[in-house]
C-alpha cells in the first residue's frame, strides 16, 4: 500500500508513482521493489510492490523493511573522508601511503580514490568477493600484488578495491574501523537507526531470479572484511531517504554546502566510445547531466539486491529505490523523479529583496573586457557577471576590502580586484590581468598594451 506521510502530494501524483512501481515490479520479474521521493528534505511517498519472498502470500515490504544498498555504501565512506579533509587530517592530494603505508599503489593521490580515476583493478584478485567473505586489510592488497591496472588520472575507472582502500584510511586516521566512524559521524545523528552492516529486523531476502523461468535461487550474505566499504551497508526507504536529503543539502551541520558542492563537481567523465558524455564521478558521488538537468546520487547492486538513489540538484527532489534481486530493475529512479516533475513541478523560490552588499552597488552597470560589454549585477550578496554558465559569466564572493573571488564558469578561484583613482572613485576592474572599463578600451584606465593614440576610427 501506498503512503503519503506529510499529504503534500496530489492523489493524481501518487497514484502515477504507484503505477510506475507496480510496472517494475511485474515486467521486470523482480520479486518486491520498494521506492520513495523526498521533497523539501521529507519523505512525502513511500510504497512497495511484490513480496519479499516472490511468492503470491508471501510478505509485503515497506518504507521500514531494510536491502543491501551496496555501492551506495561508497557515499558514507566518502563524506567521511570529506570530513577529514575538512578537520586538516588530510588533503586530497596526499598520496594514500602517506597514510597508509605499505601498498603497492601508494603514489596514488586520495582525491584519484574517490573519484575511480586511479587507474586501481576494480575488483580483488580473489574469490568473487561480492559473494564470499573476506578477509582483513593484508588479505586485500599485500605489498606485492600488482593492483594498478593503468596510469593514475588516466581515465575514470570504477574500484570497489579502491574504496576498500579509502575505508582503511579512514580507520587508520580514526583509530576505529570505518563502520564505526559512519555509525558515530553520520548514521547516529541522522538518525538513520535502520541503517547497518548486516541484516536486521525486517529485512528483504537476497534473491536470483531465473532469465528464463519463473524460479527464485537464494543468493549468499556474509561480512565483507577488508572490501565492506564498497558495499556492506543494509538500509531502508525511510532512512535512505534522510541521505538523499543530505545529498539534496540538509547535512544536519556534518557537512559544508561548500564541500557537498566540492563532491558534487565532475572529476572524470564516464567515456564510453560512440556515446555522448552524461555521466560522471565526483568525490564519492555518481553526478549525471541528463537534457541539460544535473542528478546526484549513486547506484548499488550485490548478489541478490539492487538500489537506487538520485536528487535532482536543481530542484531538491530525490528518490530511492530498493529491489531484492540480482538484476532487472531498470531507471526506476530517474523515472519516478521524471513523474513527480511532471505532475508537480518543483515550486521555485521566491524572490526578495534585500541581501545586496553596499560595496556592490558601485560596480553594477555595464563593463567592458576589449570590445566586448557585459553587465555586472549584484544579487544575493554576489556579483554577477553575465550570465552564469554563458562564455565567461561568472559569479562572485567579497574576500576582502575591493577583493572578490569567482566561484564558478570561467574565472572560477580567480581573483577579482576593484582599482580605484587618485579620489577613491572606482577606476576600472582587474579580473585575473584582464581589464574591464566602463567604455570599451579606454585609454584612460591604463589598459595593458596601451590603445591606439588615434583612437577608434
Amino acid at each position: 500500500m501506498s503512503t503519503d506521510p506529510t499529504g503534500a502530494l496530489l492523489p493524481t501524483t501518487t497514484r502515477a508513482l504507484r503505477h510506475r512501481l507496480l510496472t517494475e515490479q511485474s515486467e521486470h520479474r523482480l520479486p518486491s521493489v520498494a521506492a520513495g521521493v523526498v521533497r523539501g528534505g521529507r519523505l512525502v511517498w513511500a510504497d512497495a510492490a511484490g513480496t519479499l519472498d516472490g511468492r503470491a502470500d508471501g510478505r509485503a515490504s515497506d518504507a521500514d523493511t531494510q536491502y543491501r544498498i551496496g555501492s551506495i555504501t561508497k557515499t558514507f565512506v566518502a563524506v567521511a573522508v570529506m570530513r577529514l579533509r575538512d578537520a586538516g587530517r588530510l588533503d586530497l592530494d596526499d598520496r594514500f601511503e602517506e597514510h597508509v603505508p605499505g601498498s603497492a599503489f601508494g603514489r596514488v593521490t586520495v582525491a584519484q580514490l574517490l573519484s575511480h580515476s586511479s587507474g586501481l583493478q576494480s575488483e580483488t584478485d580473489g574469490p568473487w568477493w561480492e559473494r564470499t567473505p573476506g578477509g582483513g586489510w593484508d588479505d586485500l592488497v599485500g605489498p606485492a600484488r600488482p593492483v594498478q591496472r593503468s596510469r593514475a588520472g588516466r581515465r575514470y575507472h570504477y574500484s570497489n578495491t579502491g574504496y576498500g582502500a579509502l575505508g582503511e584510511l579512514v580507520a587508520r586516521l580514526h583509530g576505529a574501523s570505518w563502520l564505526e566512524v559512519v555509525q558515530r559521524d553520520l548514521l547516529e545523528p541522522l538518525g538513520m537507526r535502520r541503517t547497518s552492516s548486516r541484516p536486521s529486523g525486517v529485512a528483504a531476502p537476497g534473491l536470483a531470479v531465473h532469465p528464463l523461468a519463473d524460479l527464485l535461487l537464494p543468493e549468499p550474505e556474509h561480512d565483507a572484511g577488508a572490501m565492506a566499504p564498497a558495499g556492506q551497508l543494509w538500509s531502508t526507504v525511510q532512512d535512505l531517504s534522510r541521505w538523499a536529503a543530505f545529498l539534496a543539502g540538509d547535512t544536519g551541520g556534518l557537512l559544508s554546502a561548500d564541500t557537498l558542492q566540492e563532491m558534487l563537481e565532475p572529476q572524470v567523465v564516464s567515456d564510453l566510445p560512440g556515446q555522448p558524455w552524461t555521466a560522471a564521478h565526483g568525490l564519492g558521488w555518481q553526478v549525471w547531466n541528463v537534457d541539460g538537468r544535473r542528478y546526484g546520487g549513486h547506484g548499488g547492486s550485490m548478489p541478490g539486491f539492487l538500489a537506487a538513489l538520485q536528487v535532482d540538484l536543481a530542484s531538491g527532489d530525490g528518490v530511492v529505490a530498493f529491489a531484492n534481486a540480482t538484476s532487472g530493475m531498470g531507471p526506476l529512479a530517474r523515472d519516478l523523479l521524471a513523474e513527480l516533475a511532471d505532475r508537480e513541478p518543483a515550486e521555485p523560490a521566491p524572490w526578495h529583496a534585500g541581501g545586496v552588499l553596499p560595496e556592490a552597488l558601485e560596480l553594477v552597470g555595464a563593463w567592458h573586457w576589449g570590445p566586448a560589454r557585459s553587465e555586472v549585477r549584484a544579487q544575493g550578496g554576489l556579483l554577477v557577471l553575465g550570465e552564469p554558465g554563458v562564455g565567461r559569466g561568472s559569479r562572485f564572493r567579497r574576500v576582502g576590502d575591493d577583493r572578490w573571488l569567482g566561484l564558478d564558469g570561467y574565472y572560477a578561484d580567480e581573483p577579482l580586484v576593484v582599482v580605484r583613482d587618485a579620489t577613491g572613485a572606482v577606476s576600472h576592474l582587474d579580473l585575473a590581468s584582464f581589464r574591464y572599463t566602463r567604455e570599451p578600451y579606454d585609454d584612460a584606465r591604463d589598459v595593458p598594451g596601451g590603445v591606439d593614440e588615434a583612437g577608434w576610427r
